[in-house]
């Protein structure tokens, strides 16, 4: 039997959209929230809300990008000094901090600072941030409120590796030019970002290189994901490769996306990026670690696809393919990625373990007898660990 579809939110959407006309009130006199909606896709660790701005002030069609039905009035200048405020508006919010969260904190200062940094030191399609709140007290966790994005995002369920969806269904061409423009994105960011002012997403907490640190931040991360829970044998074993596989030189930090896949990308009817979403797992760190991510998360819903004897997209986001644009576009040759894959893969499956462990908790599913089978991925990561996955840059699960 097929678990439940984890809950996503314990709040109600219309107290949200009553809270917030009454906070957008203190910041443009006279507006309302109106046309709220809460996304089928919304994550269980920040949460959106779209709505629409109401407000007495003179149409500017050229600046809105409503949703249907919406109108497009905007008023005054916004507060990042870049013209009039747009009429459709997304809103991110921390997690209710009652509702077994899916990670421990909620910097939402930190993501703002890092769309705000990225969006002035690059050509990246970044979503115009409007407010940052930080006080709890109106929408009972800090929020900030950003341009709402206009375009197609691939679809995490059902997977894009699926049929019938928007991109299984394009060309062999326009996936391809979908693959090369997402591509670019990491190689931009990494290259046009200056460290010097990326800073403040260093850990600082730990000795040696980003990585090291980062790394270190991950097993915290994991440590607080099984305290009071069972463990995981499966990712302590990852965890273990990881120090017997320690890269001998880590290479060049960068300032990181993180969370760097296309399902956090939003794509225009040309199948290139719109807006790039989705930056509270932003850090410093090497190239790898975005790249590692990408290749890894399509694999996992490949993976997915092909265990349930389905085809996907085996010729999509390749990891050779992946490896090969971003040097043709940086210079710089990805190294250690049977490392950073394995630890893409090891992270993944950490947030899936805490997501479990929230079902568990919410009383969705039972408690198991065996951790591991919480994890989606179980075989793939034992795979990798063995050194069984990757032959000559394509996927081999145990088994198949």
């Amino acid at each position: 039997m097929t678990a439940p579809r984890p809950r996503t939110t314990t709040r109600d959407p219309e107290d949200l959209t009553r809270r917030l006309t009454a906070w957008l009130g203190t910041r443009l006199p006279g507006a309302r929230a109106t046309a709220a909606t809460v996304p089928g896709s919304n994550g269980m660790s920040s949460e959106t809300l779209l709505f629409d701005i109401d407000h007495p002030g003179p149409p500017s069609p050229e600046l809105a990008a409503p949703s249907p039905g919406s109108r497009p009035r905007t008023t005054g200048v916004g507060p990042d000094g870049r013209g009039d405020i747009p009429a459709s508006c997304a809103l991110r919010l921390a997690a209710d901090p009652a509702a077994y969260t899916i990670f421990p904190r909620y910097d939402m200062a930190r993501q703002y600072r890092t769309m705000r940094l990225v969006a002035d030191r690059t050509d990246l399609p970044v979503p115009r941030t409007l407010w940052l709140e930080e006080d709890p007290a109106h929408l009972g966790a800090p929020f900030f409120v950003m341009a709402r994005a206009v375009g197609r995002v691939p679809p995490d369920v059902m997977p894009y590796t699926y049929e019938g969806n928007w991109l299984h269904d394009a060309t062999d061409g326009e996936r391809e030019r979908l693959e090369a423009a997402s591509v670019s994105v990491l190689a931009r960011l990494h290259d046009q970002v200056p460290l010097s002012e990326a800073r403040f997403l260093s850990s600082g907490a730990g000795n040696g290189t980003e990585l090291r640190r980062h790394v270190e931040a991950q097993r915290a991360y994991y440590a607080w994901v099984v305290d009071g829970r069972p463990p995981s044998p499966v990712i302590e074993r990852g965890f273990a490769w990881l120090a017997e596989n320690w890269p001998s030189d880590p290479g060049e930090t960068v300032l990181t996306w993180g969370d760097a896949r296309i399902g956090n990308i939003v794509y225009g009817p040309d199948f290139e990026p719109s807006a790039i979403l989705d930056w509270e797992m932003a850090a410093l760190g090497p190239r790898e670690l975005d790249l590692g991510w990408m290749v890894y998360l399509h694999r996992f819903f490949q993976d997915l696809t092909e265990s349930s004897g389905n085809r996907g997209l085996p010729a999509f986001l390749r990891r050779d393919r992946i490896e090969e644009r971003y040097e043709r576009l940086t210079g710089h040759t990805p190294r250690d990625m049977e490392f950073h894959t394995l630890y893409a893969a090891l992270r993944h499956a950490v947030v899936m373990l805490r997501v479990a462990y929230r079902q568990v908790h919410f009383g969705e599913v039972p408690v198991p007898d065996d951790a591991d089978a919480l994890i989606l991925h179980r075989d793939t990561l034992e795979a990798m660990i063995a050194g069984r996955y990757w032959s000559g840059g394509t996927a081999l699960l145990e088994g198949s």
